[in-house]
């Protein structure tokens, strides 16, 4: 169909404007802003590459069987950057993306560092008291301060675990303090657990498996995902690669059965770095955004 139809470049997926109102469900929120990246910077760059790659994504989704971009996607201008700091940048990040979510609207937020998942994870569970987070991430980024910040891209899954339960899919590099603190924070109670992380190995190996990690869940999630969660044999342009990543379809495995038992009210994919002559990854990020739009259709059509 993607053939018959009159594009409109500015749109996720190049899709056209009577598809993509502000009434639509789900709303594409860009946010390029990466000021305490600590290894390579560039993730400000990422959503604009990720909205480019999108409208090179076929709209007939062969797993699913439709097109799902049919049911409304809505694009938003990027938000405007601020320059006094990262908590600032949280805040209005908290202030956009509330009113959104009392709409019901699922927010898909293109990072951008992942230090910003904080802000729509909070006006999340402003709303929903029982929310959960899912984070695919190589790291735990749990430090309580990293250089100097508590709003450090390396600090947001532990201001996350301040609001709500957490389970970390894909870690494979933390530190001594982050090991601690994950210790004392673990328990076999979902109710008296703040965080569960999830080696990559041990997921990628069925050692833990799926049913277990969607059992450590409440019902209503909210997804953030740290591209640089996959192996990056596949997904180079990222921040801060770490080697012995996830897979393509074992990743698409785990979300579908997260949007089919679970309640997802919105989600990011954050840490697109995109690399000079290198699109690949560009495109996988923005294939993954709509695959994750597309299984959440299917859940709701059930």
């Amino acid at each position: 169909m993607k053939d018959e139809l009159h594009f409109h470049a500015n749109n996720f997926l190049g899709i056209p404007p009577e598809y993509s109102s502000p009434k639509s469900p789900f709303v594409i929120f860009p946010v390029g802003y990466d000021s305490t990246t600590s290894y390579k910077a560039g993730t400000r760059e990422g959503p604009a590459a990720i909205l480019a790659a999108s409208r090179q994504v076929e709209l007939y989704d062969d797993e699913l069987g439709f097109e799902p971009y049919e049911v409304g996607i809505y694009t938003q201008p990027s938000l405007e950057i601020t320059t006094k700091g990262p908590k600032e940048m949280l805040e209005r990040i908290y202030r956009a993306v509330l009113p959104l979510a009392q709409k019901k609207k699922q927010v898909v937020m293109l990072g951008g560092e992942h230090s910003l998942s904080f802000g729509a994870v909070r006006a999340y569970h402003k709303l929903y008291k029982n929310l959960s987070v899912l984070q695919i991430d190589a790291h735990a980024d749990l430090r309580d301060s990293y250089e100097d910040s508590r709003y450090n891209h390396a600090c947001v899954m532990r201001r996350i675990t301040e609001l709500c339960p957490t389970v970390g899919v894909g870690v494979r590099n933390y530190s001594i303090e982050e090991a601690k603190f994950i210790k004392a924070n673990s328990s076999t109670s979902l109710t008296a657990r703040k965080i569960s992380v999830v080696s990559a190995y041990s997921f990628i190996s069925g050692e833990t498996s799926i049913d277990e990690i969607l059992d450590r869940l409440t019902d209503t999630v909210y997804l953030t995902f740290d591209l640089d969660g996959f192996d990056p044999s596949f997904m180079p342009a990222v921040g801060t690669p770490e080697p012995g990543g996830l897979g393509w379809y074992e990743t698409l495995k785990l979300l579908r059965f997260l949007a089919e038992r679970k309640r997802v009210v919105g989600f990011d994919v954050m840490e697109l770095c995109p690399l000079p002559g290198q699109i690949s990854s560009d495109f996988i990020a923005a294939k993954l955004v709509y695959k994750i739009i597309g299984y959440l259709v299917a859940a709701e059509r059930k």
